[in-house]
């Protein structure tokens, strides 16, 4: 290239880096934009109406479930998939036990809020989206915790007799939820969301549940090995964010830094442990609550 020809080119370099910047801060964002959430109001409530979607083909089941954990040490924020997912073994697993069988109170409270946390993605359909109207009618991957699982298994399996079992994925004898998100105690809440009563999507047209159906997102990625970080990976990680002690912990009144965007922003979801219940009252441990509590801190 001649000098003459560069001096050319440089006129547009501005525009040219702009261009290339904007690509690559959006190959560098963790957002997926497959996947859907309620948004919340001022006061922490949120409402819509979803419909489960059944497996997409190939597919077994209409959930991929996956552990995760989430916890802050000195050197910073350990969010990652547990390799137990996998039936495998995981550092922080490995590390929790030790915590655990130690008989000490104090040791079981850090093993606590370490603690694996049970991950469930499904595809859904949204009926209504008040606080984004624009979602309505379309299909996203929604991840949601133990609490709305919880739901899912008692309208396939009801408690009482003179309940009527349904299976909430069925295009046809499925039903819409209502999802009510209040805060309890500082935590997200769904108690109140429920299933309405059975129905058949989009009034049984076939060739609108086909097309949804044909739109499914694959559920498999997130069970698929190749998408797990392998053990040594994550025990360098782990390493990196508690050094040498295990019962490192972070301190607030120490300014460690803040929590970068990309993990905040970053879809993987946060931890539970294998030494106590794998749900915590009121579902304390969701995901959406997490990562909030994450974004007000910094």
């Amino acid at each position: 290239m001649s000098f003459e020809d560069f001096k050319k080119r440089s006129r547009n370099s501005l525009e040219n880096l702009a261009t290339k910047l904007e690509d690559m801060n959006k190959k560098e964002s963790y957002k997926d934009d497959r996947f859907w959430r309620p948004e919340l109001d001022s006061s922490s409530n949120g409402f819509a109406i979803i419909r489960f979607l059944p497996a997409s083909e190939e597919e077994d089941l209409p959930w991929s479930k996956y552990y995760s954990h989430g916890f802050r040490g000195p050197g910073g924020w350990y969010i990652e998939n547990s390799r137990t997912t996998l039936g495998e073994k995981d550092p922080v697993s490995e590390m929790n036990s030790k915590l655990w069988n130690s008989g000490t109170e104090k040791d079981k409270d850090i093993a606590r809020s370490r603690r694996r946390r049970t991950n469930y993605v499904s595809n859904i359909y949204i009926v209504s989206d008040p606080a984004n109207p624009e979602n309505e009618g379309k299909i996203f991957l929604y991840r949601y915790g133990q609490k709305i699982f919880n739901k899912i298994q008692e309208s396939m399996q009801p408690e009482f007799q003179d309940e009527e079992a349904i299976n909430p994925f069925d295009f046809w004898g499925g039903a819409d939820f209502k999802l009510k998100v209040r805060k309890v105690s500082g935590f997200i809440n769904y108690d109140k969301s429920e299933f309405s009563s059975p129905s058949t999507l989009i009034e049984g047209d076939d060739s609108a549940l086909e097309r949804i159906w044909n739109q499914q997102y694959s559920l498999n990625e997130f069970i698929d090995p190749d998408n797990f970080k392998s053990y040594d990976d994550l025990k360098n990680r782990l390493n990196d964010v508690l050094g040498n002690d295990i019962r490192a912990t972070f301190d607030d009144s120490e300014n460690q830094g803040n929590v970068e965007t990309a993990e905040v922003e970053k879809e993987t979801v946060v931890s539970t442990t294998e030494s106590s219940n794998e749900t915590d009252s009121e579902d304390a441990s969701d995901a959406l609550s997490y990562f909030e509590k994450l974004a007000s801190e910094d």
